[in-house]
């Protein structure tokens, strides 16, 4: 009786071993149709999802970009808050898809939200940039980052070319970034940046509904 209970018991652990193995080892969702594909096809694709998750779908990732360009309008400050922004954000995304990190989307989203709005409200609380908002734009990188991820899981990665597959999706939404930062100096700040009314008129304006939209989402999302 117990040698047929540890045979039970045995065939019970195989199974469990069986099921869990293959997930501790491809812990993001798999793109089969993309195993067999060329590396320039699985390239373009993930560039283009990249691209696409921030022009013209990542309305919130949006913001939080335009956000950055407000408060100093220096092009070289600007990119070095959009640096550190990417670095964050590689980092979380690349360890989220491994399965080293995980937080469920009920924070995440609240959070993204949440990390739009103290930059908005900064920008209108403060005069000139701090020397720690590098580091905050850094930390909520981490947290985009973890956000990124959520959304390139429901596509899933091809399992032979992972980090080809996160470089080429990253380097998509530098671009998609690169282009909202553009955007901004063409339409505000080349045009309006140096006259005198510019933090009155744009800046405060601009950030207070920032902030609205955002403080919404947060909640919303908490919801």
């Amino acid at each position: 009786m117990i040698k047929g209970y540890d045979l039970v018991k045995g065939k019970h652990v195989l199974l469990l071993i069986c099921i869990v193995l293959p997930l501790m080892s491809y812990p993001h969702t798999i793109n089969y149709a993309l195993e067999a594909a060329p590396t320039h096809d699985v390239v373009w694709f993930y560039f283009k999802l990249g691209v696409n998750h921030i022009v013209p779908y990542g309305l919130d990732h949006i913001l939080f970009v335009v956000s950055l360009c407000l408060l100093n309008n220096k092009f070289k400050t600007i990119l070095w808050q959009a640096t550190a922004f990417t670095v964050a954000h590689t980092i979380t995304l690349a360890l989220s898809m491994k399965g080293i990190i995980h937080l469920p989307a009920g924070i995440v989203e609240p959070l993204i939200a949440l990390s739009i709005a103290f930059v908005a409200i900064e920008n209108i609380l403060l005069s000139e940039l701090k020397p720690w908002r590098i580091a905050i734009i850094f930390m909520f990188g981490l947290v985009h980052g973890m956000g990124f991820a959520s959304a390139l899981n429901e596509i899933g990665l091809p399992r032979n070319k992972f980090y080809t597959s996160i470089f080429s999706f990253n380097v998509g939404v530098e671009i998609g970034q690169i282009s909202i930062i553009s955007l901004v100096f063409l339409l505000l700040i080349i045009p309006f940046g140096k006259k005198p009314g510019f933090r009155k008129f744009i800046v405060y304006p601009l950030s207070a509904l920032i902030a609205l939209v955002a403080l919404y989402w947060t909640f919303e999302r908490m919801a």
